[in-house]
């Protein structure tokens, strides 16, 4: 027994030390585990031994000073490896950064155009002392119990610049018509013949003026600031999508730049509202 394990032992110490004299008759196979959690070292005979095929096997030969390295003894089983792998992240295509860009753009643009909608019925609300139809775009009349568009149940006309004629399409609603009127923020009287509505438009005082553009300037800001909520939504998204690793941090940067020129866009259409309707309440 002793003799045995101390031939084995110089044999070992023989191939460890002098590998350049091997014989090719025994080759090293390494058999490595799907989750890499362990690996296992075997031997068999050159002749015995037979290269699977690599692309459905975890087999592979070791090679080494070009020779095979002969071990001696039992199957042995090696310790797994304290070093972590390093994790594998999948960079998005353009075409998958220019999908996502284009979704989350057409929301944040639709609801911006709201926005813009938005400020133009509350601007027309305003009277600049000149009939406009676009005034009663707000009224709303219980029609039968419900609440509709003053304009779906009538017809608008200016048969002059001081003046509006509301003819209904259902002469029975005219008391709701009236009512509706009355109780609106325009602060006009209505005249009610029993066949149509008469609106007259006073013509605004220089102090009226001032007050009401001070209300358009509130109105466009806030305008301003609804359309820098959508923004902040945008990013938002954009930002989520960075956390969840499908942009990088670059990408998250280049959408927030076009976010930014998007709603630039968006202000400047408000600014550019706002000075039109301030230059109709200065008009005398």
């Amino acid at each position: 027994m002793a003799a045995s394990a101390s031939a084995s032992s110089s044999i070992s110490h023989t191939l460890l030390t002098q590998p350049a004299r091997l014989a090719p008759r025994v080759i090293l196979a390494i058999w490595r585990s799907h989750a890499g959690a362990c690996t296992q070292v075997t031997t068999c005979s050159k002749s015995q031994f037979r290269l699977p095929n690599l692309t459905s096997s975890r087999w592979s030969a070791v090679k080494l000073h070009d020779r095979f390295i002969n071990f001696v003894g039992k199957p042995m089983v090696a310790k797994p490896s304290l070093h972590k792998r390093a994790a594998f992240v999948r960079c998005a295509t353009i075409e998958e950064i220019q999908a996502h860009k284009a979704l989350i753009e057409n929301d944040v643009k639709q609801r911006m155009e709201k926005a813009i909608d938005a400020l133009r019925t509350n601007f027309n609300s305003i009277s600049t002392g000149r009939a406009n139809p676009a005034m009663l775009d707000r009224i709303l009349v219980d029609y039968y119990g419900a609440p509709v568009s003053l304009k779906s149940i009538a017809q608008i006309n200016t048969p002059d610049p001081s003046s509006l004629l509301i003819t209904p399409f259902d002469k029975s609603s005219l008391k709701a018509i009236e009512k509706a009127l009355v109780g609106s923020e325009l602060g006009l009287t209505p005249s009610n013949d029993g066949e149509v509505i008469r609106l007259s438009i006073p013509q605004l005082t220089s102090d009226r003026r001032k007050e009401l553009s001070k209300v358009v300037a509130k109105l466009t800001e806030e305008g301003k600031v609804a359309l820098r909520n959508i923004r902040r939504d945008g990013l938002k998204a954009y930002q989520k999508l960075e956390k969840d690793k499908k942009i990088s941090e670059d990408n998250l940067k280049d959408l927030s730049s076009d976010l930014q020129k998007l709603i630039d866009e968006y202000i400047k259409k408000v600014d550019s509202i706002y000075k039109q309707k301030e230059q109709e309440l200065l008009k005398v």
